[in-house]
């Protein structure tokens, strides 16, 4: 399970931030500076991409069905998002509120459908990238924001 609590994500992002500024040149930057200039995403962005291309392989069924996890497509919905949205699932302990099935659904819903809609993970990986290129996301410092990402 991914990390969810605000002192977990910090003390494993400070092992990155302490070594990007090993880098004498770069020392005097922000965190989120020499992210950019290194071309590093954060670890919780990481994370991230290693979710949505796990979701891809579960909703184009790369895995055995019967191991796989169910995931239940929101048909009821027709506004923003992607032609495969997935249903919400509403949680009052940390527990489920915190695994994968119930985290990824809102940033995979957030995808547009020309991301969504490839045909290989390969694809899939690029035009995700892509699409996360200029987002905050991929380089904000989210141990400020609580850990949680920012995608605009």
């Amino acid at each position: 399970m991914a990390p969810y609590k605000k002192g977990d994500i910090a003390v494993i992002e400070k092992v990155q931030k302490r070594a990007t500024k090993l880098i004498i040149s770069l020392k005097h930057l922000s965190y989120a500076e020499r992210l950019k200039v290194l071309k590093l995403p954060t670890l919780k962005n990481r994370r991230l991409r290693g979710d949505m291309i796990e979701v891809f392989k579960l909703v184009y069924n790369y895995y055995d069905p019967q191991a796989a996890v169910k995931m239940n497509f929101n048909t009821s919905s027709t506004t923003r998002g992607n032609m495969y949205k997935l249903q919400k699932f509403v949680c009052h302990y940390n527990l489920r509120k915190f695994a994968f099935c119930t985290r990824i659904v809102n940033m995979w819903n957030s995808l547009p459908n020309v991301v969504v809609k490839s045909d290989t993970i390969n694809t899939f990986k690029s035009r995700l990238d892509r699409h996360w290129t200029n987002q905050e996301v991929l380089y904000a410092d989210l141990t400020k924001t609580g850990g949680q990402p920012v995608c605009t």
